[in-house]
């Protein structure tokens, strides 16, 4: 069988990127979640345990990376995270190729929080970018638990732009109400397998 379209799911902080690829799991197609293949690897026995307790011992407990630690590290010291970084994203790639290597369907998601920033994008066929209003971004985001005007304020900085997700998109989806999402994702997947069988 030809490998997989593959097809990169993500938007900022908000924006109903998780939402999204359930709806891409409700119509069967395989998704990939970069964040619990991070959990996998930080968790008991995970890949990433052993060569992040060489680094920093006092990041690991009960065989498990504790990120609690892991953060306080990364505060103390400036080259931390491209550390942990040199460690998780070929651990995260080993992973990702798995799971495509792993699946018999014609396409597969890709749900990655940083697609653009991470490089990621560069490696799939096509680009998805979720977004909605900022208003109603700001909205869902502050009605989490623990979350603050400057936490969010600091996740944003990190991410990049939505103006500039949704030029770099082959396809945007808008969230700001769950049905028209929906609608949109199943006439994509409609229109990606019509493509292919075509091609």
């Amino acid at each position: 069988m030809s490998a997989p379209l593959l097809v990169g799911l993500t938007g900022s902080i908000g924006m109903g990127k998780s939402t999204t690829a359930a709806m891409f799991r409700d119509l069967g197609i395989p998704v990939w979640d970069a964040d619990a293949a991070v959990h996998r690897l930080y968790d008991t026995g995970g890949a990433a345990v052993g060569p992040i307790g060489d680094l920093c011992p006092q990041a690991v407990s009960n065989n498990t990376v504790d990120r609690t630690a892991l953060k306080a590290w990364m505060m103390r010291d400036p080259s931390a995270l491209r550390q942990i970084e040199g460690i998780v994203h070929p651990l995260v790639a080993q992973d990702r190729a798995a799971f495509i290597e792993s699946t018999d369907s014609d396409l597969v998601v890709l749900d990655v929080p940083l697609l653009f920033e991470t490089g990621t994008s560069e490696q799939v066929d096509l680009v998805v970018v979720v977004a909605t209003t900022a208003e109603q971004q700001r909205q869902r985001v502050l009605a989490r638990p623990g979350m603050t005007e400057a936490l969010f304020a600091t996740l944003l900085e990190k991410q990049m732009p939505d103006a500039e997700k949704r030029a770099r998109a082959d396809h945007v989806i808008d969230t700001t109400t769950m049905d028209s999402a929906r609608r949109d994702v199943a006439a994509l997947v409609e229109k990606l397998r019509e493509d292919r069988a075509d091609a």
